[in-house]
Order: structure tokens, then C-alpha cells, then sequence
């Protein structure tokens, strides 16, 4: 499902109430109205392509499609107060993985730290460095190997961004109440983990 395929969904997502090809309702029940997720733009999708590959199991599409459009909007609303601070999301995580570990850490560590490649890495502590938010020091006895910090400055700055952070955050999740983030957090946490231990089976 691509961006554009979302977009031109959207004002006919409302009229996707019919059951889904894994025979899972859409709706909320006999009697009731459609409920939320047959009124997203996703659902507008996945009616679409039923109509073309009536014979396809359209289940997966609806999971992973909303998930990747949630992301998608979530990360723009949350990334505005990151904006006002001039950082990039990428740009805080890595300070971020520097806050919350204590200490200091090689490129390669922060890659992994930050689900990045080593090139992304190393733009972004040269850029930090630059902005006197992180320093860089070489190793002692491996000249080859770089050691990454947190200055005073950068310090302040995560945490001074990180409570508004938090709350911009919460405030987007406002929608779902604790309970319903509760439920959401767990799924999402036992589908991130069955991933993270066989995605590399599923590879073609």
C-alpha cells in the first residue's frame, strides 16, 4: 500500500462496512454502527483491492496498513516539539540512547542503538558535534575506534525536551483511553517481538 493509494482512499474509506476477506466484520456488531476502523483510509484501500482480487486475504494488508499509517502520523505530530529544539527525530534518538545509557558509546553502538546505518550515524554526530551537543573522542589503544558523549549542553537539552515530549505524546494518544493503550501497547509489544526473533526466517 503506498501513500498515494491512501490519500485517493480517504473519501470512500466510510463506505468500507462490509466483512473482510478473512471473514473478520468490520463493523461493531449486529445493530450497531461502523466502527472506527471501517471509516480509516485504509479501509478505503483494502475495499479497493477486494473489488479487484476479490479472491486475495486481504487480513494482512489491514494490520500492517494501519500500523505504517499510524506511524506515519504519529511521528508527524510528535516529532513538533523536536522541531522547535531544531533536532531531527534521528538526531534525538541518538542523543536520547546517549542519555538514557549514561555513558559513553562507539558509532557502532549507536547504530544499533538507533536502528541506523554507520553512514547515517556518523552524519549525525558530526552535525551534533558541530551544534556542541555531543563530543568525540579517539580511542587510547584503537585509533580506528571512536568513542561518542554527551556535553553539558546536549544533556540539558534532552531533558529539557523530553517531559514536553512526553506530553506531546500523550496528548496524541489521548483518543484511546489508558485501558485501550494498555491492550494496544501489549499487542504491539508481542507482535515487535515474535518479529525482532523471525524476520530473518521470512526474508526471501
Amino acid at each position: 500500500m503506498t501513500a498515494p493509494q491512501v490519500a485517493r482512499a480517504g473519501s470512500t474509506a466510510g463506505a468500507d462496512t462490509a466483512r473482510t476477506g478473512t471473514g473478520r466484520s468490520t463493523g461493531t456488531g449486529e445493530g450497531a454502527g461502523p466502527s472506527a476502523a471501517a471509516r480509516d483510509t485504509v479501509a478505503g484501500v483494502v475495499r479497493q483491492w477486494r473489488e479487484v482480487h476479490p479472491e486475495l486475504d486481504t487480513g494482512p494488508m489491514e494490520v500492517i496498513g494501519r500500523v505504517n499509517r499510524c506511524a506515519a502520523l504519529l511521528q508527524q505530530a510528535e516529532d513538533a516539539p523536536l522541531r522547535r529544539a531544531g533536532l531531527s527525530r534521528a538526531e534525538f534518538d541518538l542523543l536520547g540512547a546517549l542519555r538514557r545509557t549514561g555513558h559513553e558509546l562507539t558509532p557502532g553502538e549507536l547504530a544499533r542503538e538507533t536502528f541506523s546505518s554507520g553512514a547515517a550515524v556518523t552524519k549525525r554526530v558530526k552535525q551534533l558535534t558541530e551544534r556542541g551537543l555531543v563530543e568525540r573522542r579517539g580511542d587510547t589503544r584503537d585509533r580506528r575506534v571512536a568513542h561518542v558523549r554527551l556535553t553539558e549542553a546536549g544533556r540539558a537539552l534532552v531533558d529539557g525536551i523530553l517531559p514536553e515530549q512526553l506530553a506531546y505524546e500523550k496528548a496524541v494518544l489521548s483518543a484511546l483511553d489508558d485501558d485501550r493503550q494498555g491492550e494496544l501497547s501489549a499487542l504491539l509489544g508481542e507482535l515487535l517481538s515474535r518479529l525482532e526473533g523471525h524476520m530473518q526466517g521470512l526474508r526471501p
